[in-house]
C-alpha cells in the first residue's frame, strides 16, 4: 500500500509540493518529510530556500537542528529556543539574510552571540535574545554588545531579555551612542535606574566637554519597557525629557528593601511623565517579587496632575499604588476617552465607587484586570460591564465577588478571558455563564474558587456543545475529584492547557481519562493537551506515570507533577520524552493569560506532535526500557 501510495504522489509536479510544503511549519515540514521519499526529497530542499523557519514550541539539540538549517541565503525570519544548544550553534543559526531573529533561552551561550550577530547580520531589524549567559561560566563583554550595536545599523526592535547591568557603566553610554538609528522599540530585562539615567541624559556623560551639547541617546524611540531596581523621580523625568517622541513607556521595579525618597517615585515624578502628550501606553508596576512594598510616596494628586496630559491615553497599568483611591482611578477615566485597556493591582483603596458613574463616560473598555483589589464587590461588578465590549476580565484575588458577579458578567457576549480566582462563588453562580458566555470564552480561570465541586463541570459543560475553550484552571479546588475530571473527560472539549495544581482528591483515575480522552465525534482518542499542572494533587501515585508515556498524551509539552512521588519514575519519564519540560518544585508552566490578552491569547504554537519528534529522534526504546526499569522496581517495593 505505501508503495503504491508513493508511485501516486510521485506523479505530482514536484513545484506544486514545494508550494504547499512551504506553507507548513518547520514542525510539519519533518512530519511529512518521514511519511515518504518524495517527500523527504522536497522537505530536503524546501529547507534550502524557506523563508520562515520557527521552532519554539520545543529546545532542539544540536544535532537535531543542524540538519534542519542548512545554508539558506533566503531565510528572512528565525525564532528557535535555545535551551539545549551552546556556542556551537551559532555558525548555523546566525545568517546573514535575517531580518528577524528570536533566540529564546540563551543561558548556555557566551557574549560571542552578540557580537557573532553583529558581525553577520547587517539586514536585521528586529532582534530578541533571552537570558543570554545566564549559566556559570559565560560571560558578555561590553566589546560583545558594541559590536551589536554597531553592526545591525538598520535594527527597528531591540529586547534583549538579560540584565545589562552587568555592564561597566561608564563605557555603557558611550556603547549605545552607536546604536542604529532606525531603532524605535527596546526592551531590556534588567538595569540599574542610575544607567538608565546616563543612558538617556542630554549629553554623553561630565567627562564630555560642555559645549557642544551631545543629543540624547536613541532620540528616535517609540516604545520603551524596562525592568529596574527603583523606579524613580529622576529615572521617569529623564526618560520624558530625552525620548521626546515616546508613545509606549512600560517600567517595572522589585525594591529588594523599602526605598529612600531619593531611589523612589513621587507625585513630582509622576507630573513628569507624558509632558508633550504624546504617550498611548503607559505601565508602571512596583513588584512585590522580594518584599511586600507600594509606591507609598504617590497618592490622588499625582494622578490628578498627570491626568491633564492624558487624553490620548489608550492603555494605562498601575501596579502597587497603595494611596491611590477612586477619585484618582476616576480622575483618568474621566480623561481618557480613548481608553480602552486598564490595569490596576494591589489597588488597596480601590472601592466599588471607581466605577459607580462609568457609564456616564464614552470608554469602550475591552481589557480589565483588577488583580488584588480586596474591596470591591459585585457592585463594581455591575457597574463595569456596562461596557458590553469587554473581551479580558482579570478579577483574581478580588475575594469579595460572587455570584451575583458573574450575574452581571453573563452579558458579555464577546468575552475571552475570564479570571475570577479567589472569589466566593458557587457551583450554582456559574450556570449565569450558560449557554452565551462559555461560548466564546477562549481562557476560563477558577483557581482558588473554595466553594466549587464537581457540579461546577457538569453546570458549564454539559450538552455545550462545541466550545472555543482552550484553557482551563482548577487548582487549589479541595472539593474537586476524579468524578469531576472524568465529566471534563466526556464533554470532549480541545482544551490546549488545563491546570489542576493543588487539588487532594484529584489522583491517576484523572489522568486516566485524560489520556484517553475523545476530542470529537469521530473518535478521535489522542489528547490533544499542551500542558497539564498536576502538581502536588494527592492522589497521583506511581501507576499515573504508565500513563503519561508515549504514546499518550502526544502534545504535551509541559506537565507539572510532585517529584517526590517518585524521582525515579519522574526522571525517567523526562529522559524517554526529551522535549516535554517536567516541572517538580511547584512552578507556574506556560503564560499568564493576562499577560498575552493583547493578542486575546491566541498561543503561537507551531502544529507539532511528539510522533513527528519521535520520527526525527530516531531511536527511542532506550527511555522506555529505563521507564519500565522503574516501573518494575515500584512494583517490587510495593
Amino acid at each position: 500500500m505505501a508503495t503504491a501510495t508513493e508511485a501516486r504522489l510521485d506523479q505530482l509536479p514536484y513545484a506544486l509540493l514545494a508550494t504547499i510544503m512551504t506553507k507548513l511549519d518547520v514542525a510539519s515540514i519533518c512530519s511529512l518529510s518521514s511519511t515518504c521519499s518524495t517527500f523527504r526529497s522536497c522537505a530536503k530542499h524546501i529547507l534550502s530556500f524557506l523563508p520562515n523557519f520557527h521552532l519554539i514550541d520545543i529546545a532542539p539539540s544540536g544535532d537535531l537542528l543542524t540538519p534542519l538549517l542548512p545554508p539558506n541565503p533566503y531565510m528572512k525570519s528565525l525564532k528557535v529556543d535555545c535551551d539545549r544548544l551552546d556556542d556551537s550553534a551559532i555558525s548555523y543559526l546566525v545568517k546573514p539574510s535575517l531580518h528577524e531573529l528570536s533566540l529564546f533561552n540563551c543561558s548556555d551561550f557566551s557574549g560571542k552571540l552578540l557580537s557573532e550577530i553583529g558581525t553577520q547580520c547587517k539586514d536585521l531589524r528586529s532582534l530578541y535574545l533571552g537570558s543570554v549567559a545566564e549559566k556559570r561560566g559565560r560571560a558578555i563583554h561590553i566589546s560583545d554588545l558594541e559590536e551589536l550595536l554597531t553592526g545591525c545599523s538598520q535594527l527597528e526592535v531591540l529586547i534583549l531579555m538579560f540584565d545589562v547591568s552587568l555592564f561597566l557603566r561608564q563605557n555603557l553610554a558611550r556603547v549605545w551612542a552607536s546604536a542604529s538609528e532606525k531603532l524605535t522599540s527596546l526592551e531590556i530585562g534588567y538595569i540599574s535606574s542610575v544607567t538608565v539615567i546616563e543612558l538617556f541624559s542630554s549629553n554623553m556623560g561630565s567627562h564630555q566637554p560642555p559645549n557642544p551639547i551631545q543629543p540624547s541617546i536613541l532620540p528616535g524611540i517609540l516604545k520603551l519597557c524596562l525592568s529596574v531596581n527603583y523606579i524613580t523621580d529622576a529615572m521617569v523625568a529623564t526618560i520624558s525629557k530625552g525620548l521626546i517622541f515616546l508613545t509606549h513607556l512600560d517600567l517595572r521595579d522589585a525594591p529588594f528593601v523599602e526605598p529612600r525618597i531619593t531611589f523612589d517615585l513621587t507625585n513630582a515624578g509622576l507630573q513628569q511623565i507624558n509632558q508633550l502628550g504624546r504617550l498611548k501606553h503607559l505601565s508602571l508596576i512596583r513588584s512585590q517579587e522580594f518584599i511586600i512594598c507600594y509606591f507609598r510616596r504617590v497618592n490622588d494628586l499625582g494622578l490628578l496632575l498627570m491626568a491633564d496630559k492624558c487624553a490620548n491615553m489608550e492603555s494605562i497599568c498601575l501596579g502597587g499604588f497603595c494611596r491611590v483611591t477612586d477619585t484618582g482611578i476616576k480622575t483618568l477615566l474621566h480623561s481618557c476617552s480613548r481608553l480602552y485597556k486598564l490595569k490596576v493591582t494591589h489597588g488597596t483603596q480601590l472601592s466599588d465607587l471607581v466605577f459607580h458613574d462609568i457609564s456616564a463616560t464614552s470608554l469602550t473598555l475591552t481589557h480589565v484586570s483588577l488583580r488584588w483589589c480586596k474591596l470591591l464587590t459585585n457592585h463594581a461588578v455591575l457597574s463595569l460591564t456596562s461596557n458590553r465590549e469587554l473581551k479580558v476580565l482579570d478579577l483574581r484575588d478580588c475575594r469579595s465577588l460572587g455570584d451575583e458577579a458573574l450575574r452581571a458578567i453573563g452579558v458579555l457576549l464577546k468575552l475571552k478571558i475570564l479570571l475570577v480566582d479567589g472569589s466566593d462563588i458557587t457551583d450554582a453562580g456559574l450556570s449565569y455563564l450558560r449557554p452565551t458566555v462559555i461560548n466564546s470564552l477562549y481562557a476560563l480561570s477558577l483557581r482558588g474558587c473554595k466553594r466549587l465541586t464537581d457540579k461546577c463541570i457538569t453546570i458549564l459543560f454539559d450538552g455545550c456543545g462545541k466550545l472555543e475553550l482552550r484553557d482551563l484552571d482548577l487548582s487549589n479546588l479541595p472539593n474537586l475529584s476524579d468524578n469531576g475530571v472524568l465529566q471534563l473527560a466526556k464533554s470532549r472539549i480541545p482544551f490546549l492547557d488545563l491546570r489542576m495544581r493543588q487539588c487532594p482528591l484529584i489522583g491517576d483515575t484523572s489522568i486516566m481519562a485524560l489520556a484517553s480522552m475523545m476530542t470529537d465525534d469521530a473518535g478521535w482518542h489522542e489528547s490533544g493537551l499542551r500542558l497539564l499542572d498536576l502538581y502536588n494533587c494527592g492522589g497521583i501515585t506511581p501507576l499515573a506515570f504508565r500513563w503519561l508515556k508515549k504514546p499518550y498524551f502526544p502534545r504535551l509539552k509541559w506537565l507539572g507533577v510532585t517529584g517526590s512521588v517518585n524521582r525515579d519514575m519522574v526522571d525517567a519519564l523526562a529522559r524517554s520524552r526529551p522535549f516535554l519540560y517536567v516541572a517538580c518544585d511547584g512552578e507556574e508552566l506556560g503564560p499568564d493569560p493576562c499577560d498575552m490578552s493583547d493578542g486575546l491569547y491566541t498561543h503561537d504554537y507551531d502544529e507539532v506532535d511528539e510522533f513527528e519528534q519521535w520520527l526525527l529522534e530516531g531511536d527511542i526504546n532506550t527511555d522506555d526500557e529505563e521507564m519500565d526499569d522503574a516501573e518494575n522496581v515500584e512494583e517490587l517495593i510495593m
